[in-house]
């Protein structure tokens, strides 16, 4: 199946060295509570999220996300740190810090995702893998689901060329 993903856009670099921070920001059609759904439900992650996860991330505490990429499976540690429905969802991803902020926006939603790498990390790549799932989510969202891209499956959707975009849009802070 064919999925326009668009172009680099709405993204920017926070900080000085290492660790930075990753802001991702993109305006969702439906309401924040159907999008709150969609970043806790397992079931609904399991549709576009990079990982899919072991428990309902709407009740802080641990649990464990599993990256996946075709036969690969890597599970990571996290631990939810702040659940607000439908406003706020922040946890730790391994040794990263993923923080949704959800906004109403007339009738949908401003979503901010800001994403700390405390690993040196290429940014590009990490911003370009959020665009693809967050492009996946609102097809989701739609009523026209694509199905997951993870992993190496997002390099036939264009992949290396929108990272470059990326490389182009984000320059480190100094």
């Amino acid at each position: 199946m064919t999925l326009d993903v668009g172009t680099a856009r709405d993204a920017h670099l926070e900080g000085s060295g290492e660790p930075w921070t990753l802001v991702f920001i993109r305006e969702l059609r439906q309401p924040p509570a159907v999008v709150w759904a969609a970043l806790t439900d397992p079931a609904e992650l399991d549709q576009w999220a990079p990982f899919s996860a072991a428990r309902n991330l709407a009740e802080p505490g641990p649990t464990t996300l599993t990256m996946v990429d075709g036969d690969q499976k890597l599970d990571l540690p996290a631990v939810i740190r702040v659940a607000e429905p439908p406003r706020v969802l922040e946890y730790s991803w391994g040794q990263d810090l993923l923080r949704w902020e959800l906004e109403p926006a007339g009738d949908g939603t401003r979503l901010t995702l800001r994403h700390t790498l405390v690993e040196p990390s290429d940014h590009a790549s990490v911003a370009t893998g959020w665009h693809v799932c967050v492009v996946v989510l609102q097809h989701l969202l739609d009523g026209d689901p694509h199905g997951v891209i993870r992993g190496q499956a997002a390099k036939e959707y264009g992949f290396d060329e929108l990272r470059e975009e990326y490389a182009k849009l984000l320059v480190q802070p100094s």
